[in-house]
């Protein structure tokens, strides 16, 4: 029987032009699901991790990565749709500063530094099937671009893989949108993708051995020289850059170590029930993956050679309608791994802490308001940081998903520009309010509707460390 579902499963990916290695890297992770392989790591297999720099702490080591930069390439992970901000199309197109799309001031990081430091730097995209055409129709507007390249794509596609039936494992069919019934596989998959596009030989072709990844919403993810420098210093495989977990993150992922010494994540899926006090011990698990990640290209491919061409990483599996907006749609299972989980594929892997500088996601509109705001800038190498007058730290921002989810209602309600929010720690609002002009917003401010009318606040409004309710 599953003999057959198999074969099923490769003829609908081949007859959908899918590489071989692809199907190749799903069946393994198909035989995992099929086996029941939950992916759990208990606790007695785990220990916090013993050694973990803190970059901060460092020496500066930008003259070695200056000495090496110009065997680095940076690759952006650049599939998402932005959906979750109501938007159709690649989330990286999204206005992000000074008018400036996120992908825009990506490719000016990169061409800043090629100027800075008279070398080149590949650019290269990891895009999906649905945000390949946007984004290729973007850099076309930077051709000064290619002159860094060394010849190296700027863009290559992941793959999909099909959904799979939670009833009978097979996989899904949907004639009336077949489009319905393929799913991505998560960034996990840029192991493959690169290998079956052609650009890491590209690469490794150009003598480019250091590989920075990291995700395209994230403008404090530059190609930082003392980073990459310390990288190279240690002659490791794998580093990944970690940040401190706080209260907000104990049920999410962290860093571990093995018993073996080894480095490991552990996923909130992978935890066992008995386990979930411990996994959620900040004190103990400090750590949590930024998706920064820096890839010996050289190493990588050796480890391809030697494992036919499949990085192993631990099962994911998203229970989920086939149409994920009409829950009356079958069940399935949308199956992914994650890139920074290779981390325990490389006996020398390293993880160094690193400044909330460098992590900076913008996954929601609450934080997309905070960098509109004046509380960020963005420097004269197009690198997004604190404004250098601010001295209240990092800027909270929670809007009412209700009210302010979407970016068209977002603008909406600030219709003539984001309120002066230099001095503000933390914004608070709740229910429908509509901001004017020349507002500034100081300290802890809190704007609590619960009237079914809209609250406007008037133009040159000045509210400091207030609640307002009405």
């Amino acid at each position: 029987m599953q003999k057959g579902i198999k074969n099923k499963i490769t003829q609908v990916m081949l007859e959908e032009d899918l590489p071989q290695l692809c199907v190749d890297v799903f069946l393994s992770q198909y035989e995992k699901m099929v086996a029941g392989e939950a992916s759990v790591v208990r606790e007695d297999e785990v220990k916090p991790v013993s050694n973990v720099v803190d970059l901060e702490s460092l020496p500066d080591f930008s003259a070695k990565g200056e000495a090496v930069l110009n065997q680095s390439v940076m690759i952006k992970l650049n599939g998402g749709l932005g959906t979750g901000m109501g938007l159709e199309k690649a989330k990286s197109l999204l206005k992000a500063k000074n008018r400036l799309s996120f992908l825009d001031i990506i490719v000016k990081q990169v061409i800043s530094q090629r100027d800075s430091f008279k070398s080149d730097l590949p650019l290269v995209f990891m895009n999906s099937f649905s945000t390949e055409s946007d984004t290729t129709k973007v850099l076309e507007q930077f051709p000064e671009l290619e002159q860094g390249q060394k010849g190296v794509s700027l863009t290559f596609v992941q793959n999909k893989v099909p959904k799979i039936l939670l009833e009978n494992k097979q996989a899904a069919e949907w004639p009336k949108d077949p489009s319905k019934v393929w799913c991505p596989p998560g960034h996990g998959d840029i192991y493959t993708a690169l290998q079956t596009s052609g650009v890491l030989d590209q690469l490794l072709e150009q003598g480019i051995k250091y590989a920075f990844i990291s995700n395209s919403d994230n403008l404090g993810a530059s190609m930082d020289l003392s980073v990459l420098g310390y990288f190279a210093e240690q002659d490791a495989s794998f580093m990944m850059e970690v940040a401190d977990r706080t209260a907000a993150d104990r049920k999410g992922g962290h860093l571990a170590e093995s018993v073996d010494g080894g480095l490991l994540l552990r996923e909130s899926a992978q935890c066992h029930a008995d386990d979930v006090d411990s996994f959620q011990d900040i004190t103990k698990y400090k750590y949590f993956n930024t998706n920064n990640l820096w890839i010996r290209l050289d190493r990588l491919k050796q480890h391809l050679n030697e494992n036919n061409g499949i990085v192993n990483l631990p099962l994911i599996q998203n229970k989920k309608t086939l149409d994920p907006r009409d829950s009356t749609t079958p069940e399935v299972i949308q199956m992914e791994t994650a890139m920074g989980s290779a981390i325990a594929n490389f006996k020398d892997s390293i993880a160094i802490r690193i400044p909330k500088s460098r992590f900076v996601p913008i996954k929601t509109t609450n934080e997309l308001l905070g960098l509109w705001s004046n509380a960020f800038i963005l420097d004269d190498q197009s690198l997004v940081a604190i404004n250098p007058e601010r001295q209240v730290g990092y800027i909270v921002v929670s809007l009412d998903s209700k009210y302010y989810k979407k970016i068209d209602d977002l603008e909406a309600r600030f219709p003539d520009g984001v309120p002066d929010l230099l001095e503000c720690q933390k914004l608070t609002i709740t229910g429908d309010v509509k901001f004017g002009a020349n507002i500034t917003l100081i300290g802890n401010v809190v704007i609590n509707n619960k009237s079914d009318a809209q609250l406007l606040i008037k133009d040159g409004s000045v509210i400091e460390n207030q609640t307002i309710a009405f």
